[in-house]
């Protein structure tokens, strides 16, 4: 990797540490703000180098939302730039462990993933020169909490990176509300701060989020989900006739007793994936109650004798999926179930073609015109009426059209600096 020209925010990144700089006895740094704003690379390039330039056999954490992400976003694309800089390093995958050598210098960075509150455990009884957290604001406060109280060596600071989510967000209103208060450098930053980015890719990012999503991840604003979910959804441009034939089949589900059960039947067919048929059964609007084996009789009418990969359901539906698994027909997993990341997911997956709705399935149109975001909600959560059809899609974009990765893109652009 080649490093080119660095805008003067990258390079505050860098340097913010330095002897001769006017922010070396901040605390700590922040960076937030837009996706692919050239914000991750330099900072744990810079974070790096000030442990090396600072400290000898000391421990360091580097944290992600969860380890494979941390080494998918950061370390994969960090150890090929530290080694073309002249620093030798030594990934000791089973232990969570980057050794990093440059001289007669050597430090230790272990890994962690703060994907839930019972994460914070993993790094208690370490103490830390200091800690970087990439993507904080998707980390729980305990975990996060005990990476800075680990932080007790002399001179220790601490590194912050997200792009925003709710305005209510602790960290948001605990930590980037209160920088100055807790000595923190703050920096903002756009795509245009990362020139390793084209018009042309900065144009598609336009082009690929609404509503909330394109103010957080485009315009890089901490604001709060509202209105309808997928406000972009228009039949002109997002429903079509189903096609001829396809290439592979999965049937998502949403299960349901007293609140509707919904089955969506998706197909693919020249790289687009179409909801080709769904059935929907609401108790309340049909006046009775149907079994496990009734929906599984409704379950083998949907799939009408195609061959289906999977059945993707609702990870809830414990006893349906045991009724599906008992009759030795389908196979079935249970999907995954983020429900901000998955309605992330389905909205780049609707805006950039890659599903499509065919006219027939006339619920989760219906649906698509009610789902709305809950008001003045802590968290990004949508109303919990008038999203079963909406669930079973987001389940099977999630777990199939994401399902090798914890928190992708649609569009992945790769920073070269």
């Amino acid at each position: 990797m080649t490093f080119t020209a660095f805008s003067p925010k990258q390079l505050k990144v860098l340097t913010w540490w330095c002897r001769n700089s006017v922010y070396k006895d901040r605390d700590a740094i922040i960076c937030d703000g837009a996706v692919r704003s050239g914000k991750t690379m330099c900072m744990s390039v810079s974070f790096i180098a000030w442990a090396m330039g600072n400290f000898n056999d000391t421990s360091f954490a580097l944290c992600g939302k969860t380890v494979t992400s941390l080494r998918r976003n950061v370390i994969t694309p960090l150890l090929p730039v530290l080694r073309e800089l002249g620093f030798e390093c030594s990934e000791k995958v089973s232990k969570g462990l980057v050794e990093v050598t440059y001289g007669r210098t050597t430090n230790r960075f272990y890994l962690f993933g703060g994907r839930d509150e019972s994460s914070a455990s993993l790094i208690q009884g370490l103490t830390l020169g200091g800690v970087l957290l990439d993507e904080v604001a998707l980390m729980p406060r305990s975990f996060v909490e005990q990476a800075l109280a680990r932080c007790s060596v002399t001179d220790s600071k601490l590194w912050f990176n997200c792009n925003p989510e709710n305005p209510l967000h602790w960290f948001y209103t605990e930590w980037i509300k209160k920088a100055e208060e807790k000595n923190c450098l703050y920096l903002h930053f756009v795509m245009e701060d990362n020139p390793s980015l084209s018009k042309a890719i900065i144009e598609r990012y336009h082009n690929l989020y609404s509503g909330a999503f394109y103010e957080r991840f485009v315009e890089g604003k901490w604001v709060a989900a509202e209105g309808l979910v997928y406000p972009f959804f228009n039949a002109e441009s997002h429903v079509t006739d189903s096609p001829d034939c396809c290439e592979k089949y999965y049937i998502s589900c949403d299960y349901g007793t007293v609140n509707p059960f919904s089955l969506g039947l998706w197909g693919l067919y020249d790289g687009v994936w179409y909801r080709i048929d769904e059935y929907y059964w609401s108790s309340k609007r049909e006046g009775s109650l149907k079994t496990d084996e009734e929906y599984y009789e409704k379950l083998c009418e949907l799939a009408g004798g195609r061959n289906i990969e999977s059945i993707i359901a609702d990870p809830s539906a414990v006893s349906f999926m045991e009724c599906i698994r008992r009759h030795g027909k389908f196979r079935v997993v249970p999907a995954k179930n983020d429900v901000a990341d998955g309605i992330r997911r389905v909205s780049e997956a609707i805006k950039g073609g890659r599903i499509k709705i065919c006219g027939c399935c006339r619920d989760i149109l219906r649906e698509f015109g009610l789902y709305r975001w809950a008001d003045g909600a802590q968290k990004d959560v949508p109303e919990k009426e008038n999203d079963h059809a909406m669930d079973d899609m987001r389940y099977f974009v999630s777990t199939i059209l994401y399902g090798a990765g914890d928190d992708g893109f649609a569009v992945i652009v790769a920073e070269r600096m």
